[in-house]
């Protein structure tokens, strides 16, 4: 078995929040303090401020990382992502743990990282290869490579505190990519960049990957994670909640998502409920499953069961499906409302295969009398994850809307 390039052992970092810097008290404050809240007292003791409370960013995180394996680490906003690469590129201490290197680490956390502002692009980029333990002629040997790939070849050297963002974000990821590090650290930098940027950085992480070294990628682009990286970590509230198959841990943090969303707990509410009542949801045939996930390849349909009470007249069944907080599209049993009659039904949909985006979508669901004007509806119903996944028949990745048409139009010469 391949010996890992990175290995974390109960790692744990710890902030204090808010409150202010303690000065040092008089013996005759401490004895007023005392009496005054012997537990406020007690908070000092330990070495806070009463306004003060700890906060911890990790919490006992283990995970081993092979060479050359590309490792997608992803999690809501807080969930301690950024805190994990800051350790492991040594920008941070952490609180408690131990990690082992092997080899030389290389981190883009931030625009410019590194970079002194004061000096010109060139003395940054031997500044930087300095730093990761590269040696002068290793440097000179990836310079031309280096400034064709960051395209700032006419202010090579100007200081770099002039550069725009982007220039500065180019010469950046050159410098961190093409050092030859054998641990390359990457946070939701490339996320400031534009398409083409962001294309090109992508291509050049798996060159770096294919030729065996590591990498530890942070976003919270699904796809991007998806197509860079074999293995995932999911982190929530600085806890590591999975490692395993990148898909699989995507997945894990849908489902996170989802539960955040209070998926199946709202009841159905309208004017039509006294006079039907809507029993069950079903997905891909899974009875009153709250979550499913499916392959961009895979059909989706949805049952909803329901019994009218009553003879409801002309009414038809709709389901919608939301993402991001944006509605993405209502589908319906009937293209025009028909007579429901009294006693059990069932409405059923399919949503083709491919025409999904990856992403997680909330699913909402009732019901309309044309004849009364009532409704029924409930959100929250279910949700269904699109799981980022590459086919060979339909490269659903390569679409960036909400939906995909997945049917071919015509090409001929002229």
């Amino acid at each position: 078995m391949d010996r890992p390039v990175i290995r974390v052992n109960s790692l744990s970092k710890k902030y204090v929040l808010g409150g202010e810097i303690n000065r040092q008290e008089t013996f005759r404050e401490m004895l007023a303090n005392l009496a005054k809240s012997p537990f406020r007292r007690l908070r000092r003791l330990q070495g806070l401020s009463p306004d003060q409370q700890e906060f911890w960013a990790l919490k006992n995180i283990s995970f081993e990382v092979k060479k050359g394996e590309v490792l997608g680490i992803i999690g809501a906003n807080g969930a301690g992502k950024s805190t994990l690469l800051k350790i492991l590129g040594r920008i941070t201490a952490p609180t408690a743990g131990e990690i082992e290197y092997v080899g030389r680490i290389a981190s883009l956390l931030e625009v410019g990282t590194g970079f002194h502002p004061e000096l010109s692009g060139r003395e940054n980029i031997y500044l930087n290869g300095a730093i990761i333990g590269m040696s002068k002629s290793e440097i000179r040997k990836r310079f031309d490579e280096i400034v064709d790939f960051a395209g700032v070849e006419k202010f090579l050297d100007t200081p770099v505190k002039r550069y725009s963002s982007g220039m500065y974000l180019r010469l950046a990821f050159a410098v961190a990519a093409h050092l030859d590090p054998d641990i390359l650290l990457v946070d939701e930098i490339l996320a400031v960049g534009d398409a083409e940027f962001q294309k090109k950085s992508l291509g050049k992480m798996k060159d770096v990957s294919a030729s065996g070294r590591t990498v530890l990628f942070v976003s919270h682009n699904m796809s991007a994670i998806s197509k860079l990286c074999e293995q995932g970590i999911f982190l929530d509230k600085g806890r590591l909640e999975f490692i395993g198959d990148v898909n699989s841990a995507i997945n894990e943090y849908y489902k996170m998502a989802s539960d955040q969303e209070k998926i199946g707990s709202e009841e159905f509410f309208g004017n039509l409920k006294p006079e039907l009542e809507i029993t069950r949801l079903d997905i891909n045939e899974e009875k009153n499953r709250l979550s499913v996930s499916v392959s961009p390849s895979q059909a989706i349909s949805i049952n909803v069961y329901g019994t009218a009470k009553v003879n409801i007249g002309s009414y038809r069944t709709t389901i919608a499906l939301r993402k991001d907080g944006y509605h993405v599209l209502s589908l319906h049993d009937k293209l025009k409302p028909e007579d429901l009659i009294e006693g059990d039904f069932v409405s059923k949909v399919e949503i083709p295969a491919f025409f999904l985006s990856p992403g997680l979508y909330v699913v909402e669901a009732g019901g309309y009398s044309k004849n009364s004007g009532k409704f029924i509806w409930a959100r929250n119903l279910a949700s269904i994850t699109v799981i980022n996944e590459w086919d060979e028949k339909y490269d659903t990745l390569s679409n960036m809307g909400l939906v995909n048409l997945p049917v071919e139009g015509e090409r001929h010469n002229l």
